[in-house]
């Protein structure tokens, strides 16, 4: 009979575990629209939670490559990374994700949830050469 507590017991933290993380993030729900202004600045909403907890959904483009902690979110599903070489042409509908470890991947057309730090500002990652204008840091993520 214990064997059946334990194995109940696993399965029950295995499948609780999104809703914790949901749970443990204090942040509100945030739409990609609404970290930027018509003429592509930075919205007074994004520049008052810069630093901060968010979190936000959308779809996780292939990654740049295996067993990484970056990844771009996307506000429909791509299946190819929307890479950009240079600020300028950043579309507005994708944030990079920097995840606290190694991700793992989830397909393109499944919904997930990133949460993490904000951080806004011109950003070169020099491992891959990923230029972004809006990250999440310290990030995790979960299907929605």
């Amino acid at each position: 009979m214990r064997r059946r507590h334990f194995i109940a017991a696993a399965a029950t933290s295995v499948l609780a575990a999104p809703a914790l993380i949901r749970a443990a993030s204090s942040a509100e729900l945030v739409r990609m629209r609404e970290l930027y202004n018509a003429d592509g600045s930075f919205s007074d909403f994004a520049m008052a939670n810069d630093g901060k907890a968010v979190q936000l959904e959308g779809f996780m483009a292939p990654p740049l490559k295996a067993e990484s902690a970056f990844f771009v979110l996307t506000k429909i599903p791509m299946s190819v990374c929307p890479f950009c070489d240079s600020a300028a042409d950043w579309p507005r509908d994708i944030v990079s994700i920097y995840a606290r470890d190694i991700i793992s991947v989830t397909p393109f057309n499944v919904p997930i949830a990133v949460g993490g730090t904000l951080r806004l500002g011109d950003y070169t990652d020099q491992e891959l050469g990923f230029v972004s204008r809006v990250r999440v840091t310290e990030a995790e993520h979960w299907r929605v």
